[in-house]
C-alpha cells in the first residue's frame, strides 16, 4: 500500500472510530441537557499529531458524515455544522502548534490554545447563530431556551449568560477531558510509532 492509501485509509478509520466514540455521550447536571460530551476529539486529536493537522480537518468532516449516514439531521444540518466547526477550533489549533513543535511543551501550549479557540468559538456561534437558529427551529422564544438554562443554574438570565454560565464552561470542560485523554495517551503512542520507525 503506498503513502497516500495508507493515509486514506488511517484517515478513515480514525473518523469512523470517531464517529462511534461520539454515540457515547452524556450531558452533565449543571448544564443543560442538550450540552453532551464525547471524546471523539481526542481519537482526532491523536490522529493529527501523526497524519498532520490537515487530517484533523477531513476526519472532522468525516466524522459528521458518517454520522449522518446512520442518524439524519433534525437541526436542518446546523447542529452537525455546529459539532464539525466547533471541533476543528480545537483540533485544528493543537495540531498545528504541534506540527511546529514536536514536544510535551508544544503538546501542552497546542492543547491550552485549542481549548481557548473552541471556547471562544463556541460562545459566539451559539450566541449569535446556533441558539437564535434552535429557536426559531423549534418555533419557541429564546426566553423559553433562556429558561431551560435557568432551571439548571439560577445565574442563567438572559442569552449572554447562558452563553458565559453554559457555553463557556461545556467547551472548557469538554476541551480540558480532552487534553488529559491525550495526554495520557500520546506518549504510548508516541513510542509505539518510534519503535515502527526503527524496524
Amino acid at each position: 500500500m503506498n503513502k497516500k492509501l495508507r493515509f486514506l485509509a488511517t484517515v478513515a478509520m480514525l473518523s469512523a472510530l470517531a464517529m462511534i466514540i461520539m454515540l457515547f455521550d452524556f450531558p452533565l447536571p449543571f448544564l443543560p441537557s442538550f450540552y453532551k460530551i464525547d471524546f471523539s476529539e481526542t481519537v482526532i486529536l491523536l490522529g493529527g499529531y501523526v497524519l498532520g493537522p490537515v487530517s484533523t480537518v477531513i476526519m472532522e468532516a468525516l466524522k459528521v458524515v458518517i454520522k449522518m449516514l446512520f442518524k439524519p439531521t433534525s437541526t436542518a444540518f446546523v447542529g452537525e455544522l455546529a459539532n464539525f466547526l466547533t471541533g476543528v477550533s480545537f483540533v485544528l489549533p493543537a495540531s498545528l502548534i504541534y506540527a511546529r513543535r514536536k514536544d510535551a511543551k508544544g503538546l501542552l501550549i497546542g492543547l491550552g490554545v485549542g481549548i481557548i479557540s473552541m471556547t471562544l468559538f463556541g460562545c459566539l456561534f451559539n450566541y449569535y447563530v446556533l441558539l437564535p437558529f434552535y429557536a426559531t427551529l423549534y418555533k419557541m422564544p429564546l426566553d423559553q431556551l433562556v429558561a431551560m438554562g435557568t432551571a439548571v443554574n439560577g445565574g442563567i438570565t438572559s442569552l449572554f449568560t447562558f452563553v458565559t454560565l453554559a457555553v463557556a464552561p461545556f467547551n472548557i470542560i469538554k476541551g480540558v477531558a480532552d487534553a488529559v485523554v491525550v495526554g495520557l495517551i500520546y506518549p504510548r503512542l508516541k513510542s509505539l510509532l518510534a519503535r515502527q520507525r526503527q524496524n
